[in-house]
């Protein structure tokens, strides 16, 4: 009887080997099975080094360089209108006349009564010469010489009185007719030939359009980087891809304490006449001189919270590398830390990655 219990539990004994064997090799192949599986295909590209300008970038409108309001100095019925709205005009250009035929005949009466005085002033300096060597010699009073010496005075000035009432009348009769201040376009006509026009009314408005001022702003963050003479590119919709250059001229004192944004302007050369005030600009403010800098293409990039991070390859090991991001340049972003120049960096596949994870890598072309 012991015999056969002895049989039995070595046949059973024997049955539970073969199982754990047979289960032991089963989850070797399921191993090697997962593992195989952890093996990812990725895209990976050079960490290269360039040479790059830092820049700032915003949005703005480009506004006339100077845009003058004329008024009339004189009061009167316009002759003649010689300009209208759309008019390229130089500094100096005649833009309009006053009738000036009461203004001309205020001038020739000043010159009348200036004449008369100087002839009354010319009689009494001959008597002022005859009594003052009469009173040398003791042969009139001193009353006598006192009385000419007055009117000599007196004569004196009413010259040097008719000589600035002349010299009004003449700046009034200039004022009758109307100059461009600066070379620029009539933006505006208020007034046409037949118009009566008062002193002070407007008249025109003349903007000035080479150069224009490109006006933007930039956030706070930024205003230390400014300076006076920065290069400043710049597109406009209605010349598609076309780059303009201009350069930072004014930094404005303060800044903006709703937008937290200050306000610039730059001078922008606009001799073909191509660029018009009013227009819409997406702008590009070089801060620096160009500079090497290490860059990866943008789709390298993963985004965790406030953490910027890539993976890289060394072998066949995916590595997580956390790094500094800087400005982007178009499909470039600039690393500031957390990278060297050749390192493989995974730009396809890395959503599926972690550390340690085994890759099989091709090469961006």
């Amino acid at each position: 009887m012991k015999k056969y219990i002895s049989i039995w539990s070595l046949t059973i004994l024997s049955l539970i080997l073969l199982i754990l064997l047979i289960n032991s090799g089963c989850g070797k192949k399921d191993a090697g099975k997962k593992a195989e599986e952890r093996v990812i295909n990725v895209i990976t590209q050079a960490a290269e080094k360039k040479s790059l300008r830092p820049f700032v970038e915003a949005v703005g409108t480009l506004i006339p360089n100077e845009e003058v309001t004329i008024s009339s100095e004189a009061e009167g019925i316009l002759t003649n209108v010689s300009v209208d709205e759309g008019i390229v005009v130089s500094k100096g250009k005649l833009l309009a006349t006053v009738n000036d035929t009461d203004y001309a005949l205020a001038v020739k009466q000043s010159e009348a009564i200036l004449k008369q005085a100087e002839v009354s002033l010319a009689n009494t300096k001959i008597e002022y010469s005859r009594k003052s060597a009469l009173n040398k010699d003791g042969l009139i009073t001193k009353e006598e010489f006192d009385a000419i010496s007055t009117r000599l005075s007196l004569s004196e000035a009413e010259v040097e009185k008719a000589k600035a009432f002349l010299d009004i009348t003449k700046q009034k009769l200039s004022k009758t007719k109307i100059y461009a201040p600066i070379s620029g376009v009539i933006k505006e006509k208020k007034v046409s030939s037949g118009d009566n026009v008062r002193n002070g009314s407007n008249l025109f408005t003349i903007i000035q359009t080479d150069p224009l001022k490109l006006s933007f702003t930039v956030s706070e963050r930024d205003a230390e980087k400014l300076r006076t003479g920065q290069d400043v590119m710049f597109k406009v919709d209605s010349s598609h891809d076309k780059e303009f250059k201009g350069k930072l001229s004014l930094i404005y004192p303060s800044v903006d304490d709703k937008t937290r944004t200050l306000r610039v302007e730059a001078v922008v050369p606009n001799s073909g006449g191509i660029l018009k005030p009013g227009l819409f600009t997406r702008v590009t403010l070089y801060t620096a001189s160009p500079k090497a800098t290490i860059v990866v293409p943008v789709t390298a990039l993963l985004y965790e919270a406030e953490q910027v991070k890539v993976f890289t390859v060394d072998g066949d090991v995916a590595k997580e590398k956390i790094i500094r991001a800087g400005i982007r340049h178009d499909d470039l972003m600039e690393i500031v830390e957390g990278l060297k120049e050749g390192e493989k960096v995974v730009v396809v596949g890395q959503q599926n990655l972690s550390e340690g994870v085994r890759v099989r890598s091709n090469v961006a072309r």
